[in-house]
């Protein structure tokens, strides 16, 4: 029974990770972030390994910052526009904070565009007190990585810092939109339509998704439908040609081409290792 207070575990599908029999994945704990952060923060995730041999996990990421803070090392992460990879080894664990499309302009005072494709070390992002708070998240884990109490507790370290960039301002709410709407609306495949969606001049949704996430808006959709074809491709999901028309391509080819070109797999090749029911 989760404690009062305790934050909720959730278990989103997952979109992201790239996954498979060849590339499997250690366990990871998620759990939603307070009610009052949660136009700031999407999710905390948790994986705990011990490895014998070194593991790469790769993801596509979401359009959103990422802070992560690990028993070796405290990034933020800006958005990667292709394929995002970590090699895992030995013992180790991990407390990941993915944020909102609106936070990353926020705690970094400036366009998210200036951390695309790279990190910053957490002692470089002067809106937070990186050093207490690494020291409290790691202080935490310490005793047990795998004990809820000490993902609590680490998960609260990042929200009392996280307090202070709340309410999000009304740009950082509508980036938030623009990206949950495009995301619930896979029909959606010309930037125009996600324009008149929120009342904005393609050249203003422009401005407005390169300030906060530091990509297009064409990138948006792009990467919507690749998350929306791994999500698939795991649910096993085996006419690609009916996966390409529903995900708006003009044929399988060119969906085969981008999901390769971002994945460094074809569509076939990553359907083949997903496990079996």
């Amino acid at each position: 029974m989760r404690k009062p207070g305790s934050p909720r575990p959730v278990d989103p599908v997952d979109r992201a990770h790239l996954t498979g029999v060849t590339r499997p994945s250690p366990p990871i704990h998620r759990y939603a972030p307070s009610a009052h952060l949660a136009d700031l923060v999407e999710r905390y995730w948790i994986p705990v390994w011990s490895l014998l041999e070194p593991s790469t996990q790769s993801t596509l990421q979401h359009p959103v910052c990422l802070v992560v803070v690990s028993n070796t090392y405290a990034r933020l992460y800006g958005v990667v526009r292709g394929r995002s990879s970590v090699t895992l080894e030995g013992d180790g664990w991990a407390v990941g904070t993915m944020f909102t499309p609106a936070a990353g302009r926020l705690l970094l005072g400036r366009s998210v565009a200036t951390v695309t494709d790279t990190h910053l070390d957490l002692a470089e992002v002067a809106s937070l007190d990186a050093d207490v708070l690494v020291e409290e998240i790691r202080t935490a884990m310490a005793a047990d990585p795998r004990d809820p109490a000490a993902h609590a507790a680490a998960i609260a370290a990042v929200e009392r810092q996280l307090a202070a960039y709340v309410p999000v301002d009304e740009p950082g709410l509508l980036i938030n939109e623009v990206v949950a709407w495009l995301r619930d609306h896979p029909e959606v495949t010309r930037v125009a339509e996600l324009a008149e969606h929120v009342g904005l001049s393609e050249r203003s949704l422009q401005r407005l998704v390169e300030q906060r996430v530091g990509m297009s808006p064409k990138w948006l959709i792009q990467r919507r439908r690749l998350h929306d074809a791994v999500e698939g491709l795991k649910r096993g999901e085996v006419s690609l040609a009916d996966m390409a028309a529903r995900l708006g391509y003009a044929d399988q080819a060119h969906f085969t081409h981008d999901f390769r070109t971002v994945t460094g797999m074809t569509p076939g090749e990553y359907l083949g290792d997903q496990p079996r029911p």
